[in-house]
């Protein structure tokens, strides 16, 4: 039985077809819309695929699927997006749900939130040095 929690560094588009259910013409088409995924291409000519790669399709794949975005709305949103490859934990290795998708989407943190907590820290500082 194939051990799903070992990740691969390159992916062909056949294999990155099965994992995010995207026909392959339709991962071809989109990299001609979304500057963001540029795959690399090898010797032969064959693209290959990073981890990062995957969570960038899955994301376009939820903005024009589930969410209904328009490919120009969608690339209004990814201008705010960077994905980013999750570190295999033990606990995400014990989760079989988790060992069935290989490739976890985390959001990049928006700026108004740093500002926020930027914000919160100083105040607290403030009060502690008040004590």
């Amino acid at each position: 039985m194939k051990n799903l929690s070992i990740r691969k560094l390159y992916y062909s588009i056949s294999e990155v077809s099965k994992i995010t259910e995207v026909e392959q013409y339709v991962l071809r088409y989109w990299e001609t819309e979304f500057e963001e995924l540029k795959p690399q291409k090898n010797r032969a000519g064959n693209r290959i695929y990073t981890n990062k790669d995957i969570q960038l399709i899955l994301h376009i794949k939820n903005l024009l699927r589930e969410k209904k975005y328009t490919i120009e709305g969608a690339k209004k949103i990814l201008e705010n997006y960077t994905p980013e490859v999750a570190v295999q934990t033990k606990e995400t290795e014990e989760t079989p749900g988790e060992l069935m998708n290989p490739v976890t989407i985390v959001k990049k943190e928006r700026p108004s939130i740093k500002k926020d907590l930027e914000e919160i820290k100083n105040i607290l500082e403030l009060l502690v040095s008040k004590l």
